[in-house]
């Protein structure tokens, strides 16, 4: 991998505002949230991934972000509500506890989130990318970038040169921008895969997800349009290796067992994913005339369908920072943007991470803690209420106002 070089930049072919490396959802969805201030801005793909069973239950505030860039109507016909959130301790812990379950109306939500399957999401975004006048895609991959005096290069792997203000990389965990930019990055491996996979089921999910909390790790159903739910099932990497060689009539009839039968029997569609886990963090979010957003600047295993969110999260943020500055690669503009970001992907990455340790924990009084910790939940109506909110992020009120201080209200709860 090349690192920065020296450029000059009168032998720049191509001028943009807002170079954006990753044309995957997030990268996107944050070209998209972009557009309104008129800023010329190319988006670098790569050839677009194939399906694989993946899905994402989109929280009310990536909800409202996809609706503001004209995606509502996607959402409605090819998502399903989440209404209710089952958890079943599955670990066979002495201290199990008995099933938890939420409903979006305690918050007085209609759903939690909006399950749709990722390339029917990637369609829609497409869509609405190509017509937009000030955003050009280009089929290419990133090759090396520079500074200079009025912004940033980007050589392709073509030999295409681009110039910008604003370097925004969007190419995933693995990200070769990112390591370009000289920005460190630590990634802790978890001794977990996660399975993918979309199933056709005899009976109705009710608008219920459904979390089994397993020694290996979540094997979780979402809710889809019909009697249709999507797997995400975190597991051991030999375990998910057996699994996937599995044919899809012996792959169902595992994961019909393993979800004890509630969605009657179950078949397997399309493709299936086996993903490695891992928690990725970096030392800082943007630097110069740069910013990261996406995983490739936050990854954990997709427990609480935090990813693709927090990415949202990450296209909004940036937009605002970004509101007011003529130049979108301004040091405060970026400055902003990580401030903006930090504490929100430090507690979704931490609350991950913990959950997940406490499951493959094999220690009792690990197992003592999260059983109490779900008789709790089942219990304590503030205490649920607080973790509800947390868990959609940052939730949007009926009236599109983003609720705060979340945290507050419920120590106030608590202490009168």
């Amino acid at each position: 991998m090349q690192t920065e070089t020296g450029f000059d930049p009168q032998t720049a072919a191509d001028d943009f505002d807002i170079v954006i490396i990753g044309g995957g959802l997030t990268g996107q969805a944050a070209a998209l949230a972009l557009s309104d201030a008129d800023y010329k801005i190319a988006v670098v793909s790569g050839p677009p991934a194939s399906s694989d069973g993946r899905t994402v239950a989109l929280m009310p505030e990536a909800q409202s972000l996809l609706r503001d860039l004209g995606l509502g109507a996607l959402l409605e016909s090819q998502g399903a509500p989440l209404v209710r959130l089952r958890l079943i301790d599955d670990s066979g812990s002495l201290f199990r506890p008995p099933s938890t379950l939420f409903h979006a109306h305690e918050l007085g939500l209609e759903a939690f989130a909006i399950n749709i399957e990722n390339h029917r999401l990637d369609a829609g975004l497409h869509e609405k990318l190509a017509s937009q006048p000030h955003i050009s895609v280009i089929s290419d991959r990133f090759d090396c970038t520079a500074t200079h005096s009025e912004g940033r290069s980007v050589t392709l792997a073509s030999g295409r040169i681009l110039t910008t203000r604003l370097l925004v990389a969007a190419d995933g965990r693995q990200s070769q921008t990112r390591n370009a930019l000289g920005i460190r990055s630590e990634v802790k491996p978890y001794d977990q895969v996660a399975i993918t996979a979309i199933f056709d089921h005899s009976r109705p999910h009710d608008d219920c997800s459904t979390e089994f909390h397993t020694r290996a790790g979540p094997f979780t159903l979402v809710p889809l349009p019909d009697q249709r739910s999507s797997l995400v099932w975190l597991t051991k990497p030999a375990q998910g290796q057996e699994l996937s060689a599995l044919s899809d009539a012996a792959f169902s009839e595992v994961c019909e067992r393993q979800a004890q039968s509630i969605l009657g029997k179950m078949q397997v569609t399309g493709k299936r994913g086996l993903i490695p886990m891992a928690r990725l963090q970096v030392e800082a979010l943007s630097t110069e005339r740069a910013v990261l957003v996406g995983d490739a600047g936050h990854a954990f295993p997709p427990i609480g369908a935090q990813g693709l969110n927090l990415g949202l999260r990450d296209a909004a943020d940036l937009a605002a920072s970004l509101k007011g500055h003529a130049d979108p690669g301004h040091s405060l503009a970026c400055q902003d943007y990580g401030q903006r970001r930090k504490t929100d992907i430090a507690l979704r990455s931490q609350g991950v991470d913990m959950l997940n340790r406490s499951l493959l924990s094999p220690y009792l009084p690990v197992d003592f803690l999260r059983g109490a910790g779900m008789l709790a939940l089942s219990s304590i109506r503030p205490l649920r209420r607080f973790i509800m909110e947390q868990g959609i992020g940052r939730p949007v009120s009926q009236d599109g106002s983003r609720s705060q201080n979340g945290l507050q209200r419920f120590l106030s709860r608590k202490s009168s």
